[in-house]
């Protein structure tokens, strides 16, 4: 009888480390990530969709970045790059700091940080924008949501 005891305890502690796994890509931020971000007054300034990789230590790259919204400040060839600071991942739940530029390549000059906490599979935080080119300045909030 012990042994069955035994055996019974094995197998449901086995089922239950199988459910434990998210397949969010705990500990990092890497996947698709879509991005809203509103001014301070609350009304909508860009958004984007954005492909993000950390493959070493705290650096993250993004790649296929795509303005959802017409801007003039990032017209084509922009690039990304942050990084992610895991603060914790507590059952399945990952939180850290997270921090993103995107720098214009057409037209040059152009600026757009973003840093925030990540909250497992959502990013909120803050944006500042500053640019040479008319209207690429401002600043406010922002979410972003794994896809």
């Amino acid at each position: 009888m012990r042994q069955l005891t035994i055996a019974l305890l094995l197998v449901l502690g086995l089922t239950l480390s199988a459910c434990g796994g998210s397949g969010n890509n705990s500990n990092n931020v890497n996947g698709n990530w879509t991005a809203m971000l509103t001014n301070t007054d609350g009304t909508p300034a860009f958004s984007f969709t954005t492909s993000l990789s950390q493959s070493n230590g705290t650096v993250v790259t993004g790649t296929n970045l795509t303005f959802t919204t017409s801007s003039p400040c990032f017209a084509s060839g922009s690039t990304e790059t942050g990084g992610f600071t895991l603060t914790g991942n507590t059952g399945g739940v990952t939180t850290g700091n997270f921090e993103l530029t995107i720098q214009s390549g057409t037209p040059s000059g152009n600026v757009l940080t973003i840093q925030g906490t990540l909250n497992n599979n959502m990013i909120s935080g803050t944006w500042t924008l500053s640019g040479v080119t008319s209207g690429c300045t401002g600043s406010g909030n922002f979410t972003m949501n794994r896809m």
